[in-house]
């Protein structure tokens, strides 16, 4: 479901959990419980700059994993940490403040962009986690997001930014 530049739809292309740390693995069975801590079954090592209420779930953009393979980048999904890849979704409206709908239960805040680090660092030409980093290149990093309505998501679910009535 690849929408048009400015897409506000997309849909869930991939989900990913692990006990603690990267990469992500996907989820058997292509279906996962979503509480205010995260995908059921993901931890996080570091629990100081990851995870928490406030960076429950990581999400990225599929076509920016595609991209950066392009770029020649050793990456695949889930190994920057994502728990939820989304395709056919402009990431340019996934920012700080931005409310997506994952599925029919599931509701997702973006609280800010994922700071890149070093334990990333393999999947990057070089070493240069840099090159997911929302200072150096604008539009190209993972989102943290605080779950404001749990339930479950699968693989497929059509994923929607919601524009709140002003």
């Amino acid at each position: 479901m690849n929408g048009p530049a400015g897409s506000l739809r997309g849909r869930v292309a991939g989900l990913f959990r692990s006990p603690g740390g990267v990469p992500k693995l996907p989820v058997e069975g292509d279906r996962v419980r979503v509480s205010v801590e995260g995908l059921e079954g993901d931890w996080q090592t570091d629990r100081k700059h990851h995870g928490g209420p406030e960076r429950a779930v990581c999400l990225f953009s599929s076509e920016r994993v595609e991209a950066l393979r392009s770029e020649g980048h050793p990456i695949h999904p889930g190994a920057l940490g994502e728990n939820v890849l989304i395709e056919g979704l402009d990431w340019t409206l996934v920012g700080a403040g931005a409310t997506l709908a994952l599925g029919e239960s599931v509701r997702v805040e973006i609280t800010r962009d994922a700071a890149p680090c070093k334990t990333i660092g393999h999947c990057f030409v070089e070493g240069d986690f840099k090159r997911s980093s929302e200072k150096v290149h604008p539009g190209w990093s993972r989102m943290y997001a605080k779950v404001t309505r749990e339930g479950a998501v699968a693989v497929g679910d059509e994923v929607i930014v919601e524009i709140a009535n002003t």
